[in-house]
C-alpha cells in the first residue's frame, strides 16, 4: 500500500463514506474484533475507531480505512485485511485528540503499512 491507500477506501467500494458505519460489527480474518463506535472521512486519514468491549480490556482502537476488504450494508458487516492480533499489537488508542494527532496516525498508518498483504478469500 502506498501512504495514500492506507487513509483511502479501496476503489470497490462505492462512496463508503456516504454510509453511516457507526455500529456496524467489524471482523477480523480470524474472528470478531467489536463494533464501529465512529468514523472519521473529512481529515484526508479516513479511519474507523473500534470499540472492541471487553476482547482488548474495554479498549478502542483506530483502523485506516485502507485495511477494510468489505463492507456489507445489508448485514451492517464490515471485513478487514488483519487478524485480530495485528488490531490488537497496533499502536494504543487513548483518546479522540489522537485522530487530530499527525504523529499518532503517521505512526498508526507506518504499523498498518508494515503488515503482509492478504489475499481476498
Amino acid at each position: 500500500m502506498t501512504i495514500d491507500e492506507i487513509w483511502s477506501y479501496a476503489p470497490e467500494f462505492n462512496q463508503p463514506e456516504a454510509n453511516e458505519l457507526s455500529g456496524y460489527s467489524v471482523e477480523a480474518t480470524d474472528g470478531t474484533i467489536g463494533h464501529v463506535d465512529r468514523q472519521a472521512d473529512e481529515s484526508g486519514m479516513r479511519h474507523i475507531v473500534v470499540d472492541t468491549g471487553v476482547w482488548v480490556f474495554g479498549k478502542s482502537v483506530l483502523v485506516p480505512v485502507g485495511v477494510v476488504a468489505g463492507i456489507d450494508t445489508e448485514s451492517q458487516k464490515i471485513t478487514v485485511a488483519c487478524t485480530r492480533e495485528e488490531i490488537k499489537s497496533a499502536p494504543v488508542f487513548k483518546t479522540d485528540r489522537e485522530t487530530l494527532d499527525p504523529a499518532y496516525l503517521s505512526s498508526v498508518g507506518t504499523y498498518y503499512r508494515s503488515l503482509p498483504p492478504r489475499q481476498p478469500a
